[in-house]
């Protein structure tokens, strides 16, 4: 079912390679648009051949918003994102154009969509590092458990699998002394919205990702990787610290930084990365089903 009246906010997601940004790139000159990025990953600046990031033709074709917002040692939270992509949808509609959400971060998109009001609650090192221990000794499935018996709301709505997002839940907990679920608040947007799921088959997916993944290596992926590497080094961060960077979680970083440290060959990282990226298409598909089933106006796509 589409809008009677034209959306207020379109939003185009789907999981990797599902031609959501080509889509989107389309669709904003017929619906006078600009995209806001719900890219967890395009916030990072260095980092552009490996997270598919916007060219800088099409960034001059199309505005883009939240691109290379920080560098990849430095923090950035879903608090922190959500503050600025909603003062961007207000400039964007301000402006009288029409805001196209366009991602594959799920919690970006839904944080947006069901209007998350996000914990105001500074980071704690020493408490990060100390859940972060807990689950590197004890592992993800008993880091999870502990968040499920402190605050089982929270459990229901947090991926087990995204540790630092578990990591964070329990943070807040012991630093606010309330759970998690009590603070993070929902007041969905008063705007007419329009969700496109793009999801092509599964088997046509992983081809695309295979693609891309070739076409990333022929541009010069790798010598990227170790670019960064070098300007981490600089910034202070050893070879391991780099590695630990939440930014460096970005699908396949960690593989191709792997490479350029000749801890692993070329050829082992594409079939790591290769498996990662099925994984993660295959996450983000359950995660997108859930946002299209809740949404008002929806639109699905194969290609």
């Amino acid at each position: 079912m589409t809008c009677a009246a034209p959306p207020e906010l379109i939003a185009v997601i789907g999981p990797t390679a599902a031609g959501k940004s080509a889509y989107a790139m389309a669709l904003a000159p017929q619906v006078n648009g600009e995209i806001v990025s719900a890219d967890s990953r395009h916030v990072y600046r260095r980092m552009d051949i490996g997270t598919n990031k916007p060219t800088p033709d099409e960034q001059r074709l199309v505005r883009h918003h939240l691109i290379d917002l920080r560098d990849p040692h430095e923090r950035f939270s879903l608090g922190e994102y959500v503050e600025l992509a909603r003062a961007a949808i207000a400039d964007v509609r301000g402006r009288g154009k029409t805001p196209l959400l366009v991602g594959g971060t799920g919690q970006y998109v839904r944080a947006i969509l069901r209007g998350w009001r996000v914990p105001a609650v500074p980071p704690h090192d020493d408490l990060r590092e100390k859940w972060l221990r807990y689950a590197q000794e004890r592992g993800q499935a008993a880091l999870f458990a502990e968040l499920a018996a402190r605050d089982p709301d929270a459990a229901r709505t947090i991926d087990p699998r995204n540790i630092r997002r578990v990591v964070r839940a329990l943070e807040v907990m012991e630093v606010s002394g309330r759970r998690w679920s009590e603070l993070q608040t929902s007041e969905p947007p008063d705007l007419r919205t329009e969700v496109i799921y793009i999801n092509p088959p599964r088997d046509v997916l992983y081809a695309r990702a295979d693609a891309r993944l070739a076409r990333m290596i022929e541009q010069g992926w790798l010598a990227e990787t170790e670019a960064l590497l070098d300007f981490l080094s600089r910034q202070g961060f050893d070879a391991d610290a780099a590695l630990r960077l939440p930014s460096m979680s970005a699908l396949g970083y960690r593989e191709m930084a792997m490479v350029a440290m000749g801890r692993m060959t070329l050829d082992q990282a594409i079939v790591a990365i290769k498996r990662a990226t099925r994984r993660f298409i295959r996450a983000q598909d359950v995660w997108f089903r859930q946002e299209a089933a809740h949404a008002a106006h929806l639109r699905m796509m194969q290609s």
